[in-house]
């Protein structure tokens, strides 16, 4: 080879020999590799013989030596303590030698637990060497980061991995006890008489126990009967009602009565008035209590009566076992339904009757409905007349309005011609209304209608006469296409006053 290619190379002949003996010796060498048997005896092979590799990181996988450990936090600024004894867990991951240092919760410390260092290879000394499982033993602090960590003991995998590793344990110590958790377990120091009661003791034991009744509510106001949810809270005697969702009901505002505690009886009151409605406790001799709710009978809580009919498991076994001589027996409910038709009280003279109406009949107002028919068959369909208005005063004589009567929806404007030099500004005078008859009554109004607007007639419009003087060609058109309609005498003088000034014309 050269140069990395394969070349041809001729044997090279020696002094004295001749070219053919060459050849013979290179055809001899190679019969003997030819023919040359190896010493190798082919056998079974025994692969007991030989064990199978098995990297570190598949054999230590998921193998963690777990320690346990503290260190002393020191306490500045503080009376009441110099340091704290936080207790830590150490891992050491055996497949990578890293370590992670987590701090265990512990209740009601007030301070954040969880991992102080995630996993990673901790550091030994300056030279950069770093912590590995033979530098682990009990007794023997671990100063990491500054932080010094005493091992105290170890669990059972741990232990039985040092000792097969020829690393004998050191005995284990006991974990020392914290101040600070040890002062918060003696008992406040108290000037003033304790209750006979245990309040926390109540807590404890009653704390998301509850008491359910169901109850009908005698609404009197309405004259109806409500199924309503009473909720007794044991854990702190208080009291809450709900009214039963019911689909397409009342409106969705459940809570009748929000959680609170229920006085029973009140103490003598004073000879003066006070200030305040809500009554405090020095006020109350005594509240409500589970005992004085019998299934059956009817119980008044803030001057609402209610009748208790039923209540859920866990109660009957509560007045089983606390309360054994009061009948839980459940009653049949009987509602009563409302038997008295809606009153609508009167027209506070606000807006239109339709719309006042539709606040008597639901919270949110819905838009009266509309003749649609009406509307289709006469939209942009308008009568004019001309008129004047009657008044006593005699600057009103020379005013002229034109009365517009709009089919669509039976509304009436009334618009003012302007008059030079009459000292009144003219423009609209009326907007589009609906229009009332004189001595029509709020529940059966009567508006005006075509029928009722003959020339010379006069309309009322909120305490103002207008005398009808004229009209155009259209209203004589329209009132003839419904003449079964209109009174005789409405199309007579229409139709006498458009004839005469056409006479005139």
């Amino acid at each position: 080879y050269k140069n990395g290619y394969a070349l041809p190379r001729r044997p090279t002949v020696g002094i004295g020999q001749s070219p053919l003996m060459s050849e013979q010796l290179i055809e001899q060498k190679i019969s003997d590799l030819t023919f040359e048997r190896p010493d190798v005896t082919y056998d079974s092979f025994d692969d007991s013989q030989f064990e199978a590799f098995v990297p570190a990181y598949v054999a230590l996988d998921k193998k963690v030596l777990r320690f346990y450990a503290y260190f002393e936090e020191n306490v500045l600024y503080s009376p009441d303590e110099e340091y704290r004894i936080r207790p830590v867990v150490i891992n050491y991951f055996l497949e990578d030698d890293t370590m992670c240092i987590s701090e265990p919760a512990v209740e009601n410390s007030g301070m954040p637990h969880g991992k102080r260092i995630k996993r990673q290879h901790l550091p030994k000394n300056e030279q950069g060497a770093h912590y590995r499982w033979t530098d682990l033993n009990l007794g023997i602090d671990l100063e990491v980061y500054g932080v010094k960590y005493h091992i105290t003991h170890c669990d059972d995998f741990t232990k039985e991995f040092m000792e097969s590793e020829g690393i004998n344990l050191n005995d284990p110590v006991s974990m020392p006890v914290d101040p600070y958790t040890e002062h918060r377990r003696k008992p406040l120091l108290s000037h003033t008489t304790p209750s006979d009661f245990d309040r926390l003791h109540q807590f404890l034991t009653m704390d998301r126990k509850v008491l359910r009744f169901f109850a009908l509510w005698d609404d009197s106001h309405y004259g109806e009967t409500r199924p309503v949810t009473i909720t007794y809270f044991l854990v702190d005697d208080t009291v809450e009602i709900r009214e039963a969702d019911a689909p397409n009901g009342r409106i969705p505002f459940p809570v009748l009565m929000r959680r609170q505690r229920l006085p029973k009886k009140l103490k003598e009151s004073q000879a003066f008035p006070t200030c305040v409605l809500e009554v405090s406790k020095e006020e109350v001799d005594e509240y409500y209590s589970p005992k004085d709710f019998h299934v059956g009978q009817t119980i008044t809580l803030l001057g609402r009566h209610f009748q208790l009919c039923d209540c859920d498991g866990f109660t009957k076994e509560y007045y089983a076992k606390n309360h054994p001589d009061i009948d839980m027996k459940p009653i049949e409910r009987t509602e009563k339904l409302p038997e008295r038709k809606k009153e609508i009280p009167p027209y506070n003279g606000f807006g239109s009757l339709e719309d006042t109406l539709q606040n008597c009949l639901s919270l949110i107002p819905k838009q009266p409905k509309k003749n649609l028919l009406q509307l289709l068959e006469n939209d942009h369909k308008v009568l004019r007349y001309s008129a004047r208005l009657d008044s006593q005063f005699s600057e009103d004589e020379g005013r002229r309005f034109v009365l517009s009567y709009f089919l669509a929806n039976d509304m009436i404007s009334i618009y003012e011609k302007p008059t030079r030099n009459s000292g009144v500004i003219g423009g609209k005078f009326l907007e589009k209304t609906r229009i009332p008859k004189p001595g029509s009554t709020v529940d059966h109004p009567e508006f005006y209608s075509p029928a009722d607007l003959a020339i010379g007639s006069t309309v009322e419009v909120f305490n103002h006469r207008f005398v009808l003087t004229d009209a155009d060609q259209y209203v004589l058109t329209y009132l003839e296409s419904i003449s079964s309609q209109i009174p005789s005498q409405t199309l007579a003088s229409v139709r006498q006053k458009l004839e005469c000034e056409s006479k005139l014309m």
